[in-house]
């Protein structure tokens, strides 16, 4: 279904890089060590990064480069290692925007009962993902998904990002990502840093608690997530958007390693 993509089939695919696009060397940075750990273990891989970051809790954070600039680097990752990428977008116009940089349009969370962004994403033929709303039952996905394939565009995945719990949690209602593959019928990921997020704080600062990203991660795997999903940076105590709830790059291949061990256990039954 996606462009590019090596190994398709042979384990759970990853789509992982940095929340925003910070700059040129950082992105090609990430990208290469984790086509490196990939090629390693067989993982089918989607290089993440957003070109911007239009939803923020204040105005004076960090929201991206240009968005030309960021688009830019983005291509320059897939055709330097030859993988497909990703990235969000945020209204309808920037669906034809961004779609010739990218091989897969994610529409956020926030955003997916937008029907003009999901039809305009839809009509760019570009593989859809569709994050799921922290409001939204599993259920409620497939009309979603309905909205894509009405369209023309079968090409469509579901990312499941945790629900509301309270003001300043989220948790993962795991018996989601089954429904979703039921009733949905298309592939579901598992966001395992956005999932773990803190938002809506005091400070103005979304929190996290990335000592909580194996956990999540190995239950994912455990009950048939289709793919994951992490935001990664080498030192996330300076990333310029979610800090708080990245994995450290270095981090990435062991984690990596041990899902590929759950993955291969729960194939058997």
């Amino acid at each position: 279904m996606i462009p590019k993509l090596k190994y398709e089939g042979s384990n759970f695919l990853l789509l992982a890089g940095p929340c925003v696009i910070e700059s040129e060397q950082m992105a090609l940075e990430i990208a290469e060590r984790i086509v490196t750990i990939t090629d390693k273990l067989r993982i089918p891989y989607v290089f993440k990064g957003s070109y911007r970051k239009a939803n923020r809790s204040r105005i004076d954070s960090f929201s991206g480069i240009g968005d030309e600039k960021a688009l830019n680097i983005l291509r320059k990752v897939g055709e330097t290692f030859n993988i497909p990428t990703v990235t969000d977008i945020h209204s309808a116009p920037e669906a034809a925007m961004a779609a010739p940089y990218v091989d897969v349009l994610q529409i956020p969370a926030f955003l997916c009962r937008q029907t003009d962004i999901l039809m305009a994403a839809a009509q760019t033929g570009k593989v859809v993902n569709i994050k799921k709303g922290q409001f939204l039952s599993a259920e409620a996905m497939q009309f979603a998904v309905a909205k894509v394939r009405d369209c023309g565009n079968n090409q469509v995945m579901i990312t499941e990002r945790g629900t509301t719990f309270g003001y300043q949690d989220l948790v993962v209602d795991y018996r989601g990502i089954p429904v979703m593959q039921k009733t949905s019928n298309c592939p579901v990921i598992l966001d395992i840093t956005h999932s773990l997020q803190q938002p809506n704080q005091a400070s103005g600062v979304t929190g996290g608690q990335p000592a909580l990203i194996e956990t999540i991660a190995r239950a994912g795997i455990a009950v048939g997530a289709d793919g994951i999903f992490i935001e990664t940076h080498p030192n996330p105590s300076i990333a310029k958007s979610d800090g708080a709830n990245m994995l450290p790059l270095d981090l990435l291949e062991g984690l990596l390693s041990k899902l590929v061990q759950i993955r291969q256990v729960v194939a058997k039954f």
